[in-house]
């Protein structure tokens, strides 16, 4: 393995900076007051905006802030009742959700058979789940079993919900499933 200078630079100056403030909090140094300071400084002049985790069921509290409509920083809310301005990991990783350059900003589709993505409009790609949607349901629609028994039923879609939706959304789409006749509905939040 080639080290290069540079290299053999920058891990000395890691590890020394490591074993320096092992050292400090050995020594019982309370480092406090400087991650204070240090907090203050990442958030100064922005506006925290309260917010709610989009992760899981809990919906535990956020602030959110931002400086000139940008995010900055996503954290807990210590106001919080319940999570007290803590979060999990994936909680804690929220800002990765907005800033993350690999997210997906545009409708990609690709054909049966094809082998290459190519972008479609929002649009275009909502149409084109209505169709299949309906298309589906006239196919597989059951209005009533062999002895007579009415079920309005189509047991080939299948809806599934999150918990980062919120309850309108969840009702709305219970009410659009059952609609329907979609039999199988599942929601991570189990509403």
């Amino acid at each position: 393995m080639v080290v290069s200078r540079r290299d053999f630079l920058r891990s000395s100056l890691g590890l020394g900076t490591g074993t320096a403030l092992g050292s400090l909090v050995g020594l019982g140094t309370d480092l406090t007051p400087a991650m204070a300071r240090a907090q203050e400084l990442r958030i100064r002049n922005a506006q925290a905006t309260p917010s709610v985790c989009p992760y899981c069921s809990v919906g535990c509290a956020t602030l959110v802030h931002t400086v000139d409509g940008e995010i900055v920083n996503i954290e807990g809310d210590p106001r919080s009742p319940h999570n007290e301005g803590t979060l999990c990991p994936k909680g804690a990783a929220i800002y990765q959700l907005h800033q993350n350059p690999n997210r997906m900003t545009q409708v990609l589709h690709r054909a049966p058979g094809a082998t290459e993505w190519e972008v479609w409009d929002l649009e275009r790609a909502m149409d084109r789940v209505a169709e299949l949607v309906k298309e589906t349901r006239d196919e597989t629609f059951l209005e009533q079993l062999p002895d007579g028994t009415r079920v309005n039923q189509t047991t080939a879609i299948f809806a599934l919900g999150g918990a980062t939706l919120d309850n309108e959304w969840n009702h709305m789409q219970q009410k659009l499933m059952r609609g329907l006749g979609v039999v199988p509905i599942e929601n991570q939040a189990r509403i």
